[in-house]
């Protein structure tokens, strides 16, 4: 026996999923409950009360036995009341003469019979006498066939209607919440109620609200006195007449336009607990990985279409075949049971005690199934009169500020339209934590309150050019007191999601540069103007060509421009270089990217462009012809650009001053002849290739006063290298050069001159003729004497000797009045070796040396 308890446990869904219940379903559960309440007490009744009570019912052959039976018992008691009354003796006294020859067993029938007539009798004279059919049936006979007939006789479903009536409740209770207890669907619910449930009473909710009535309202006000609340709207796809910008300057494929400023928000209401704050960020979070988590199928929205057509096909199975038993629950019905061997009858008369009970509960069990199914099927029509699997948050973007909620789609959709039928503030309040701006909103406050002016100020260093330098890392926006900071003038930015230029950046005067790391910036009009006027370098790294900000190619007072990222060849066409044509005052443009040919749009550039710097990254620089046109390049930079030979076009540059091609395949310089008609070079920078050797050729160079060639393959060093009359800076170091030719005496202006990592054993001593070296590097190699005219270096103030396998150092190097120990690269050993004085000349302070030399 199920108590209550126990039954309705089943409809036992917690309190917090109620809000996924539209009111059919609510309406159901109670109809549930009524109809389990129903089957039990049927059940109890039945347990308790249920039974039949069955006479015999005579056929034609039974009546004449039972009829002639009866007769002559009749005419016995009538012959022995004649009896009685002739003889004056009572009846019960009588006693019949029995001869003694007769045999005992009919003896025994005489007093048998003797008997039966005394009683007859007795109760001919005593009772009226009886009328009727005799059954000469015991009590416990009755039991026997109520019990049989009850088996036999009585229709099935008055027996077990309650039990279907229970089995039918308890199905559909369970399909009522099934969504709710499956394991692919219950833990998506679960977390959708959790996360509706903080959003709806999560303080930055109310805020946002709050201030989208604060921002309504003022706007009405302002509409009404006909000003307006924050700067005008820019849109930079017309021209700007201050600007002489062209109306639809394409800027990588794409047209620009300034964002729209957002409007202060009230000081009074900019202030939000930490930890409201914080939780409110990670709602955020959540709320954006549960969609994506739950929008990319429609399985809940399945399984409660399933269910409701279970439920449907259920109630009217039910109603189909219940309504065909209904007429068999009768209070009389006939049973023949196959006992007449037992009790001499073959037919009985049975009547059902329970039959009028539950003949009413099943009429009322079959109306609240009817009224049950009612609500099956208008639940099912709800589910398919409109799309469930697409929500539009359209009504809370016209009521509020937040235009940018977007509309979701399947599961995520489906659970939002239940919400809907339950209360639609929790989706309104929901779509709070759907929107950017919203986000953004939070964002800036959090941001604004931990990033103080105090504390941006502690952050700001002085960086190589004694600039004031403030590098912002994985902040979510740029803090308000950034702007405040009037005095910065390098502003770097780094991994922050959300850039805004407000117009308060005009404060900041003595910007000239500015980083922008993986940085979507976007500008209000007066940040811009400002910025255009004003900034002078801009470096700006991403992963796409289409993060470039679109307004970075109006800055139209920009010097330097580095863009940092992916530039492929197929992308080209988007990077859109014939814009720079407004960068009028470009002198510097660096790509770090994977080109493949130099963008032909390149030449636009090249009135105005002095310096252009390519890092491949290690793809290959094929085409390279549009470099011809660039004739006003001073400095060009190809690194890593797996060049195999020095690139004809650079030849054609008459004005070029410095070439680097660091870091790529060359192996032959043969060509190097044909700079001789640079007659501007003095910079010239091929290290890091495979170089083996250098032709003599170099010596047409007479304009040359700095040549790299470190970390190739040379070995030998050609005498025309050192007839170079300009050479001031000779790197050769990381390489496999064994003797160093005397010839190196007559590079008389040589100040640098930069040897190690080699196989020098000798150092020559026309070395020490050069007596403007100020820079030696003669470490790790086979040295083993340092000659004593190192002396003559009287400017030397770097010497680095470390990695040799030398003994001593001269005492000469006293002489070297410049030279310091912070300067002079040596073993620890070596330098104690040297005597005292020599040590303490070269210990000195710099200010000493300096005093003592003047």
């Amino acid at each position: 026996m199920f108590t209550l308890s126990e039954i309705a446990s089943l409809n036992d869904i917690q309190p917090t999923y109620r809000i996924l219940k539209p009111w059919w379903d609510v309406f159901m559960d109670y109809l549930g409950l009524v109809m389990l309440m129903l089957a039990i007490f049927a059940m109890t009744m039945q347990i308790t009360k249920d039974q039949v009570a069955c006479l015999p019912c005579l056929d034609e052959a039974e009546e004449a036995t039972a009829g002639a039976m009866s007769n002559s018992f009749t005419q016995q008691s009538t012959q022995k009341a004649a009896f009685s009354a002739a003889t004056g003796a009572p009846l019960a006294t009588t006693v019949p003469l029995v001869s003694k020859d007769l045999p005992d067993d009919v003896v025994h029938e005489i007093h048998v019979t003797h008997q039966h007539t005394a009683v007859a009798a007795e109760k001919y004279v005593n009772q009226p006498e009886p009328t009727g059919i005799r059954t000469n049936l015991d009590f416990q006979q009755y039991v026997f066939i109520n019990q049989i007939c009850y088996h036999v006789a009585l229709p099935w479903y008055s027996k077990y209607f309650p039990y279907l009536a229970l089995i039918h409740t308890i199905v559909l209770m369970v399909s009522s919440n099934f969504w709710f207890k499956y394991p692919k669907t219950s833990s998506k619910i679960e977390h959708f109620v959790s996360i509706l449930g903080r959003c709806f009473e999560s303080p930055w909710t109310t805020k946002a609200l709050s201030e989208t009535a604060c921002e309504d309202s003022e706007e009405n006000k302002q509409r009404l006195t006909g000003t307006t609340l924050a700067p005008k709207q820019v849109s930079l796809e017309g021209k700007d007449e201050s600007s002489n910008v062209s109306p639809t300057t394409p800027m990588l494929g794409l047209k620009f336009s300034a964002d729209k400023p957002i409007a202060e928000v009230p000081s009074s209401m900019t202030i939000l607990d930490k930890k409201d704050g914080e939780q409110a960020k990670a709602l955020f979070e959540k709320v954006r990985k549960f969609r994506a988590h739950v929008e990319d199928s429609d399985f809940i929205y399945k399984l409660y279409v399933a269910q409701t057509v279970v439920k449907t096909v259920k109630f009217i199975l039910i109603l189909s075949y219940t309504s065909t038993f209904l007429a068999e629950i009768n209070f009389k019905h006939n049973c023949e049971p196959d006992i007449k061997q037992l009790i001499g009858y073959t037919k009985f008369l049975c009547t059902h005690n329970m039959a009028f009970m539950l003949k009413k509960l099943l009429v009322s069990y079959m109306t609240l199934i009817l009224i049950y199914g009612m609500a099956c099927l208008y639940s099912l029509f709800w589910v398919f009169r409109r799309p469930l699997k697409e929500y539009s948050f359209e009504k809370v973007r016209e009521e509020s500020s937040f235009s940018d909620i977007p509309d979701v789609k399947n599961d995520f959709a489906f659970l939002l339209h239940m919400v809907d039928q339950y209360d639609q503030l929790y989706s309104k309040r929901f779509g709070v934590f759907l929107s950017e701006v919203s986000e953004n909103k939070l964002r800036e406050i959090s941001l604004n309150h931990e990033w103080t002016f105090e504390k941006l100020r502690q952050l700001v260093t002085r960086n190589a050019s004694d600039q004031q330098e403030l590098h912002l890392f994985m902040l979510s926006g740029i803090p308000n007191a950034v702007f405040d900071l009037t005095d910065l003038e390098v502003l770097k930015l780094e991994l922050i999601p959300e850039v805004r230029f407000s117009a308060k950046v005009s404060q900041m005067t003595s910007l000239v540069e500015l980083h922008l790391c993986h940085c979507p910036a976007k500008v209000e009009q007066t940040a811009f103007a400002f910025l255009r006027d004003h900034l002078r370098c801009l470096h700006v790294k991403f992963t796409d060509v289409a993060e470039i900000p679109a307004w970075v190619y109006l800055l139209r007072s920009l010097r330097e421009l580095n863009l940092i990222g992916n530039l492929s060849s197929e992308n080209n066409k988007m990077i859109g270089l014939e814009s720079m044509r407004d960068l009028r005052h470009l002198k510097t443009l660096c790509l770090k990217s994977n080109l493949t040919k130099m963008p032909t749009n390149i030449t636009e550039l090249s009135p105005h462009l002095i310096k252009l710097v390519v890092h491949n990254d290690g793809t290959k620089l094929v085409v390279l012809n549009s470099l011809k046109k660039m004739t006003n390049i001073i400095d060009l930079e190809l690194h890593t650009c797996e060049l195999e030979r020095i690139p004809h076009a650079i030849f054609s540059l008459t004005n070029l001053q410095e070439l680097d091609l660091k870091s790529n395949n060359i192996r032959t310089i043969e060509e190097i002849i044909s700079f001789q008609h640079l007659k501007r070079l003095t910079c010239l920078k091929l290290w890091h290739n495979k170089i083996i050797t250098i032709p003599s050729s170099i010596g047409q160079i007479k304009s040359l006063e700095s040549l790299h060639l470190s970390h190739n393959k040379l070995e030998s060093l050609p005498p025309a290298l050192f007839m170079l009359p300009k050479l001031r800076h000779l790197d050769v170091g990381h390489n496999s050069i064994t003797v160093l030719p005397l010839d190196v005496g007559l590079l008389h202006n040589l100040q640098h001159l930069a040897i190690n990592s080699n196989k020098l054993e000798v150092l020559p001593k026309p070395l020490f003729r050069c007596t403007k070296l100020k820079v030696l590097c003669l470490g790790n190699n086979a040295l083993t004497v340092l000659p004593e005219t190192v002396g003559q270096l009287v400017q030397l103030t770097q010497l680095e000797l470390r990695g040799n396998c030398l003994d001593r150092l001269p005492a000469q190097l006293g002489n070297c009045r410049l030279l310091r120990k912070s300067g002079l690269v040596v073993e620890d050993h070596l330098f104690d070796a040297l005597p005292v004085e020599v040590k303490e000349s070269i210990s000195r302070e710099n200010n000493t040396s300096f005093t003592s030399g003047l």
